[in-house]
């Protein structure tokens, strides 16, 4: 369960000059005695009581995504699940709520493209069903079935056809997923924009935008242009947020980021600065969220994939959860050391709602690994 004193805010009104979600961990169950690669057991209060919190900043919410440590413990039964109970949350406060649609639920290798686009046509309806934003998460499954552009193209091309609502594409780099080198079926990344945008452009109502997570800001403002008028480009850099939501004269990015997850009142915050769209409305969006980029680059660090540690601990630490456990045991994949830097970091920008209670913890986390106190 989430502490009292973790309880939401008071509702805010949505954004409106930017669409943003924050995508959102989960908080595990530390009592299920789960192992390590199997099913996935979740404290389904905590987690639900977190994602009322973002809603109630007036954020989206990213459900079942790579935060959610989607490929890395959390598996398709507990994110189908997951999907819909957020759904019906969502409902419930009117939130705004994207989903992510992947191939999961098939063998890490040896899956046919029939077998992959089965298992996208299985996740998309429960999506669909729902009544969430299907997200087309990029597949490790496909990555490796696939053996050229056209692939990708023919695959993606009837997904589109068949969606019934207008879908997000995904480009996870292979800097958060290794296992996703050569996506859309080249390893230069100049060939797979072309590929990813000949798809767009082939469905452009029915692609709401594209998330692009590949840490290369001059790349995404390259793509960011080329997209055909009314596909959205979300920003899924954890290190150049705040220029590339800010934007410049040929247009901005919408956002769906994993920083956001601990970073939801300073985002919205932000973001109700350039919502004003007064003088000075950039500068002081940038005021309040440049100094959290420090933070971000901590959290993000290589192994990049290894970010959603610190920000469950940012969790625990600020009294959204009880425990910092994680499904599959993943608490482990940073070293104390970066922990103890992310706590630092975080307590620098006033992020704990009770700092006594933070600082009481990372000591706590801190010597049962043999270290100093923070």
């Amino acid at each position: 369960m989430p502490d009292s004193c973790s309880s939401s805010p008071s509702a805010r009104p949505p954004l409106r000059s930017r669409t943003v979600f924050a995508a959102a961990h989960v908080v595990a169950d530390p009592s299920a005695g789960t192992t390590s690669g199997g099913p996935a057991a979740l404290d389904w209060d905590a987690t639900l009581a977190f994602r009322r919190h973002l809603w109630a900043h007036g954020l989206g919410v990213a459900e079942a995504m790579d935060t959610a440590q989607r490929g890395m413990g959390l598996d398709w039964a507990a994110a189908a699940e997951l999907i819909r109970r957020s759904a019906a949350e969502a409902r419930a406060v009117g939130g705004l709520l994207a989903c992510g649609v992947g191939t999961d639920q098939l063998p890490a290798h040896g899956a046919t493209l029939a077998e992959v686009r089965a298992a996208y046509e299985e996740q998309l309806a429960v999506v669909e069903d729902a009544g969430g934003r299907p997200v087309l998460m990029a597949s490790r499954q496909l990555a490796a079935a696939a053996t050229g552009p056209d692939d990708y193209q023919e695959l993606y091309g009837h997904l589109l056809r068949q969606s019934t609502r207008p879908v997000i594409l995904h480009w996870l780099g292979p800097m958060f997923d290794p296992a996703l080198a050569g996506y859309w079926g080249s390893h230069a990344y100049d060939a797979a924009t072309e590929t990813l945008l000949k798809i767009v452009a082939a469905h452009p109502d029915t692609v709401d935008g594209v998330k692009i997570s590949l840490l290369d800001a001059g790349r995404e403002v390259r793509l960011r242009r080329r997209l055909p008028p009314g596909v959205r480009c979300y920003t899924g850099d954890d290190f150049h947020y705040p220029e590339l939501i800010a934007g410049d004269e040929h247009g901005f990015s919408h956002a769906l980021l994993g920083i956001f997850d601990p970073l939801a009142q300073r985002a919205a915050e932000a973001v109700r600065h350039l919502d004003a769209a007064g003088p000075g409305g950039v500068a002081a969006f940038r005021a309040v969220l440049d100094p959290t980029v420090a933070l971000a680059r901590h959290l993000f660090q290589a192994p990049t994939r290894s970010y959603k540690t610190g920000i469950v601990l940012l969790a625990w630490l600020a009294g959204h959860q009880s425990h910092f456990t994680m499904v599959g045991g993943l608490q482990s994949a940073r070293s104390p050391g970066h922990l103890r830097r992310a706590y630092e970091l975080a307590d620098g920008l006033g992020l704990f709602p009770d700092p006594e209670r933070a600082a009481r913890r990372m000591r706590t986390l801190l010597a049962a690994h043999g270290e100093e106190d923070a």
